[in-house]
């Protein structure tokens, strides 16, 4: 597999940290050409460097993913510095728990706007790259909470805004079927990435994630690996049959209650 992704071209949005790094880096690994995107130019700066010293194969642009032109301008960069776009990881988003009862109405455009917007526009500036090439494969990151709800970690817009991008996976599934465009989501669970020092001390963090490891039946929380390992082979030809899925990747919460 180590070059399954050679001559491929791909942008991967919230590149600059967390699960998106890593499957940048792993795109690279494997061959491909990658564009990566996020708000923070010097966070995409960095990650460039890490995931591709030389920077022949690595591009990046800063941008809110919320602004439909920031995906045209994605897409715009990807063909200009690569030839088109063949791959989509759809996969920038945030996170904050907060109780139901005190989300402003700003709070609820933030999540909204981010993670539904952001990856419907984006999903729509990529297909028509892709159609140019026959076709190509999305996969987005949608959430473990847009299926259960947790009560440890409030967040009634997030998994709102994130049910959305599953049922965007079906319908998009069915109607870029015949352009050969395929669409699959991974539902991650507690995944320990910086999400978690965007509303936490590193004191705090390091004190709450491990509380989370009993929460997951195998034991333990996810690491970026995990879910990259999961993304990689839904944008792979490996997963060549497979279109409007859903995949918890969760270390078996979907499964049941285990205590």
């Amino acid at each position: 597999m180590s070059n399954s992704f050679s001559n491929k071209v791909a942008i991967v949005t919230g590149g600059g940290s967390g699960i998106g790094k890593e499957v940048a880096l792993r795109l690279l690994q494997a061959g491909a050409k990658v564009v990566i995107g996020g708000r923070d130019e010097s966070k995409l700066k960095q990650a460039t460097a890490q995931v591709d010293p030389s920077g022949a194969h690595v591009r990046y642009l800063a941008g809110d993913i919320a602004l439909p032109a920031t995906a045209t301008a994605l897409v715009a960069l990807a063909t200009e510095a690569f030839g088109g776009v063949d791959i989509l990881v759809n996969n920038a988003g945030i996170f904050r728990p907060k109780a139901f009862l005190d989300v402003t109405e700003a709070e609820y455009d933030g999540f909204l706007d981010t993670i539904l917007k952001g990856k419907f526009f984006m999903a729509q500036a990529a297909a028509k790259a892709m159609q140019l090439r026959g076709g190509g494969a999305i996969v987005q990151t949608g959430s473990l909470w847009a299926l259960q709800a947790i009560g440890a970690t409030p967040s009634a817009a997030y998994s709102a805004a994130n049910a959305g991008v599953h049922a965007l996976t079906r319908n998009l599934a069915i109607e870029l079927a015949a352009s050969n465009i395929r669409i699959n989501t991974v539902a991650p669970g507690v995944v320990e990435t910086p999400v978690y020092n965007t509303f936490m001390s590193d004191a705090e963090v390091k004190a709450t994630l491990p509380a989370f490891n009993a929460f997951h039946p195998l034991g333990r929380n996810g690491q970026p690996a995990d879910i990259a390992d999961a993304i990689l082979f839904l944008a792979s030809s490996q997963a060549s049959w497979i279109t409007g899925t859903v995949l918890p990747v969760d270390g078996g919460v979907m499964a049941g209650r285990h205590a």
